[in-house]
């Protein structure tokens, strides 16, 4: 298909002689006299790059038209024309999103080339995000989307360990995705035609949870009618997955440390050996190292698991793939309802980007699937979403005090922004100062500095404060 440019322009000739330049290079080309009607093309029509004048007479501006395009065509970019001695203007329009600008007088070989240029950076963005899709479903990790720099790290590590037989640790927020990281990576090894068993510690019952993944003997305790394999047993040449291994209780954590030293183990209330060979994937949402501290998770288990390390981002860092998510989700919901698939309003769409998302995917599949079951319209809009609490207030959410001067309102909310924002990520990675500010793309000094600036201490970001 023709690659299709939208004109923005209020001035008839400039629009006659931009569309018929561009059609002679064989595009496809629609035009708009002014902002109001270029948004409402943008609504409902796909377009693969927009053009558009800076100054655009009455109503929306082309910088309105910028922002526009942004929400409701993200993929496509954005060229702004511009009036002699705008320069700076349209430096501002390159920081909200711009591709490029041209200044006015042009000449059409200037206009063609950033147009061309523009083009080939869709084109290789298309070809970018379906080589993903493509490896995403052909090698494991169909369940798992993402294509921002945090979620590459999760798949280049998945892609590097899966193959081997270590044992790996994946942390991250409850509702992050560590089972569909563990089902990957079961998914890509040489272990992918056997047993996948997954065992949440933190669902088990303290009293049962040896039973659980040992199994026992016939009359080991009351109610044990016969003897029963547990899930090691069960998952025999396959993967074992731990989910939430920090809520294991000691006593059973000596037994889980001695399956992946010695591979073996006794059912409760045996005596004989068992052997057992299976990969162990473990996964937590707690900070281990201050419960190694606390006394309440052997140090010598945590080093034994944490051979490999994969950190879950959770959703309110990875804001870049919420769209892909939620059109696999309006997918997936549709296929188990048995109804056409929904789509996603642009300003319902804004509303989930800008959400803080405390409880991650988990917390948008439930958002997504009430929304497509209570919308009454193919287009899920803002006012069908059921959001809770953001968890952290957005810019409109500081209101001023009486009396307050700007300068100490914007003080305020600067530092309010960068403690939450720091204290998240020391909890993320257990208080180690290195990691986090290798995460966050500071110089460890500076973040040290900046924390005492803030008057932060160790307690402020423990997962018990």
């Amino acid at each position: 298909m023709k690659p299709r440019i939208l004109i923005v322009e209020d001035e008839r000739a400039i629009q006659l002689a931009l569309s018929g330049l561009l059609r002679r290079e064989d595009y496809e080309v629609t035009c708009a006299g002014d902002g109001a009607s270029a948004i409402a093309q943008l609504r409902e029509t796909p377009v693969d790059l927009v053009l558009t004048d800076l100054a655009l007479g009455d109503g929306p501006s082309g910088m309105d038209v910028l922002r526009a395009s942004k929400e409701i065509r993200p993929e496509a970019p954005v060229i702004m024309i511009t009036a002699y001695g705008s320069e700076q203007i349209a430096v501002e329009a390159m920081k909200g999103g711009a591709e490029d600008y041209v200044p006015k007088p042009f000449n059409n070989d200037e206009i063609r080339v950033v147009v061309a240029r523009g083009l080939e950076r869709t084109r290789l963005a298309r070809e970018h995000s379906l080589l993903l899709e493509r490896v995403q479903r052909d090698s494991g990790y169909a369940n798992l989307i993402g294509s921002g720099a945090p979620m590459r790290r999760v798949f280049e590590t998945i892609q590097k360990v899966a193959e081997t037989d270590l044992t790996v640790l994946i942390r991250g927020e409850s509702g992050t995705g560590k089972e569909l990281v563990a089902q990957a990576l079961h998914d890509r090894s040489p272990r992918r035609s056997r047993p996948f068993i997954a065992v949440n510690c933190a669902a088990i019952n303290r009293e049962l949870v040896e039973s659980e993944l040992f199994g026992h003997e016939k009359g080991a305790f009351t109610g044990a009618d016969a003897r029963r394999a547990g899930r090691f047993e069960a998952a025999e040449g396959g993967t074992v997955f731990l989910d939430e291994i920090g809520d294991m209780p000691t006593e059973t954590q000596a037994k889980v440390l001695r399956v992946l030293e010695e591979r073996s183990f006794e059912r409760v209330g045996g005596t004989k050996p068992i052997q057992v060979d299976v990969r162990v994937v473990a996964a937590t949402h707690r900070n281990l190292e201050k419960e190694v501290e606390k006394g309440t998770f052997r140090e010598d288990l945590y080093y034994r698991l944490r051979v490999v390390e994969i950190e879950l981002p959770p959703l309110r860092d990875r804001r870049e793939d919420i769209p892909a998510l939620v059109d696999r989700l309006l997918a997936q919901t549709a296929d188990r309802l048995g109804r056409e698939k929904k789509r996603l309003g642009p300003e319902a769409l804004a509303h989930l980007t800008r959400h803080a998302w405390p409880g991650n995917v988990r917390e948008l599949r439930n958002v997504i699937e009430q929304a497509a079951v209570l919308s009454s319209e193919d287009e899920i809009q803002s006012d069908d979403l059921r959001l809770g609490a953001t968890g952290t207030p957005g810019p409109a959410a500081a209101t001023p005090a009486p009396g307050v001067s700007f300068a100490d309102a914007k003080k305020s909310a600067v530092e309010g922004f960068e403690r939450e924002y720091l204290l998240t990520a020391l909890r993320r990675h257990g208080g180690n100062i290195s990691r986090t500010a290798e995460s966050i793309g500071m110089v460890r000094q500076s973040l040290q500095q900046k924390i005492r600036e803030l008057g932060l201490r160790d307690e402020d970001w423990s997962t018990d404060a």
